[in-house]
């Protein structure tokens, strides 16, 4: 009998949902809709090329490239061949990128642009087990004898019978392989994350149940399709549920697009609602005399109406009533503008999202739930569902997966979500699999209502030349706490005091250097060091003697994937800071 799969719930709403659109790409004339009749075919059609190309029961195939329909019917026609797909992310060198294809031993490889396989090409490497690169639409000619149009590619499709991906279907068992995650590299080589079938559409089933998702409601995709958290939301949820997908043209471009598509669900890194944040907060401070009394008064109301929400508490009749006036005169509009008018879940993850900034869209009716996970265990491990919120945790497990702490602290997760093992690595996988339990190397906490906290990372552990052990993260998120910073690195390993490495929020820091009429560079001037001193000073408050930062140094620019400094996830990569800023920091330690 045939397992309930990505791929058999894809061809399902293909069926049954018909003529509702699966999918839009925003073109000049607008969002232009793609059928779930026609997105089933087009899955169909991918999987039969694939197999026309030699793609096996268990093989891989590889996708690069931006959030395009073309990446998504591709890993769906690699699962329904029996194939499972690697994405690789855009921002990766054609080193790494080669890298990947070569370790997943990707048979066929999808790519967006013709430079995209060129730099991969250039570099002359031996990709043994590669036949095929396909190129998305629009990509023009390549001179390349291996290279596909994707117009090629499909047409090949009818040299494989439909009845032929219907069996491969049909064979597929809950623990084959389904998709790689290839992991960030924050510590060295990425490692890929086998998931499986059962991974995957046990995890999609269990968090459209949490939003509520259902058929005719729709996402916004613009974060990497490579990670995790995009690929739930974009190829797995709306498999799974018939939900609707529209394709962002650019990260630059959202705030547009949120505006036109006004989507149900919307996931967002910290990063993104940092952005947010300090974007909306330099617009609704310049509101003044009734209008600012107003919205002032609809903010007290929304921050007590979701306090209680956050505990499962009913509203009061006074402060109801309150709610659905703040509602009609202030929130309703706000909503809308900013693109949020029909979300039912805003969520947040992949790092921590200071309590602050959750407090401030809390206090727009705008309520953020956080949750915490890895691409180890396909994305969530705990969530903090609506009723059982607590700002500044990571929610409580999901039902159906267990969560435990060993002696030192460290988060371990057991349950349907927790993957196969690292591809190609056995000894990898012995290190982080134990018992059927995902090592997750989080440190956390429960705290008394079993709402779990994160203290750190094992790895990122500093040790102090007087053998104290402290963890960075909570500190960093702390000083990030200041609209000020954008990036906090702590730095102490093995040194005798505590140090910090901070990045400037550009735009708060030029208007704070404006008002002070000054010139120069913000991180050279006085004013914003002072306020930085002053909001780290108040951190120090908080900590142990040992912990408190006794130095920083203001960066002259932020942290970004081109530098170097960040991940595609926006991670910052310790190692890389370290190395980079190797001067910066000795000075902090010069002796006087």
């Amino acid at each position: 009998m045939a397992i309930d799969s990505i791929p058999h719930r894809a061809r399902q709403h293909a069926a049954l949902l018909g003529d509702q659109p699966a999918y839009h790409v925003r073109t000049e004339a607008g969002w232009q809709a793609t059928s779930w009749r026609d997105f089933g075919a087009e899955i169909s059609r991918a999987a039969r090329a694939l197999v026309a190309l030699g793609l096996e029961a268990g093989g891989r195939v590889a996708m690069l490239g931006g959030n395009r329909p073309e990446w998504v019917i591709f890993h769906h026609g690699a699962m329904a061949a029996g194939g499972a797909g690697a994405g690789i992310y855009a921002t990766l060198t054609p080193a790494e990128a080669a890298y990947v294809l070569r370790h997943a031993g990707a048979r066929v490889f999808l790519v967006e642009t013709a430079e995209a396989w060129q730099g991969v090409a250039a570099l002359g490497e031996e990709l043994p087990d590669l036949v095929r690169v396909v190129t998305m639409r629009g990509a023009g000619p390549v001179a390349d004898p291996r290279v596909l149009t994707w117009e090629d590619f499909e047409a090949l499709a009818t040299e494989v019978p439909e009845r032929a991906i219907e069996e491969r279907i049909e064979a597929l068992r809950d623990d084959d392989l389904a998709s790689l995650i290839y992991t960030s590299g924050t510590t060295g080589r990425p490692k890929g994350v086998m998931l499986s079938h059962r991974n995957l559409l046990w995890t999609a089933s269990a968090l459209a149940a949490i939003v509520e998702s259902k058929p005719g409601d729709c996402v916004l995709s613009y974060l990497p399709l490579s990670h995790i958290a995009e690929q739930m939301a974009t190829l797995h949820i709306p498999a799974a549920v018939g939900t609707t997908v529209y394709f962002a043209q650019t990260l630059e471009k959202l705030p547009e697009h949120l505006r036109e598509v006004q989507p149900h669900l919307f996931f967002g890194v910290p990063r993104v609602w940092e952005k947010f944040q300090a974007a909306l907060a330099a617009r609704l401070g310049q509101a003044r005399g009734l209008k600012g009394r107003l919205l002032a008064w609809a903010r007290r109301v929304a921050t007590q109406v979701n306090h209680l929400r956050n505990r499962g508490v009913a509203l009061p009749p006074g402060l109801a009533l309150s709610y659905w006036l703040a509602g009609r005169l202030v929130f309703g509009k706000l909503k809308a503008a900013l693109g949020f008018s029909r979300a039912r879940a805003l969520v947040t993850g992949a790092a921590p999202l200071a309590r602050e900034v959750m407090e401030f869209f809390a206090s727009l009716d705008l309520p953020i739930h956080e949750v915490y996970g890895q691409s180890e265990g396909s994305g969530p491990t705990s969530y903090n569902f609506p009723g059982r919120t607590r700002f500044g945790s990571v929610g409580r497990p999901l039902a159906g997966v267990e969560v435990r702490l060993a002696e030192d602290g460290e988060i371990l997760v057991r349950g349907p979500n927790v993957f196969l093992g690292y591809f190609r690595d056995p000894e990898a996988t012995s290190e982080t699999l134990a018992d059927g339990w995902l090592c997750s190397g989080d440190l956390g906490v429960f705290d008394a209502d079993g709402f779990l906290h994160i203290t750190g990372r094992k790895k990122e552990i500093l040790i102090t030349a007087g053998g104290k052990n402290l963890a960075p993260l909570a500190i960093e998120a702390a000083i990030k706490e200041s609209p000020l910073v954008a990036d906090a690195v702590l730095i102490g390993d093995r040194r005798k005091f505590v140090s910090a490495l901070i990045t400037l929020d550009g735009a708060a820091a030029s208007r704070l250097v404006a008002e002070q009429g000054e010139s120069g560079p913000p991180h050279e001037s006085p004013r914003v060091r002072a306020a930085i001193e002053a909001a780290v000073e108040q951190v120090n408050r908080r900590l142990a003697r040992f912990e408190q930062v006794k130095k920083f140094t203001l960066l002259p620019a932020s942290f970004s994937i081109e530098g170097g400094e960040l991940t595609p996830t926006m991670k910052v990569k310790r190692r890389v800071v370290a190395e980079k800023y190797a001067a910066e920091i000795e000075a902090m330690y010069a002796e006087p």
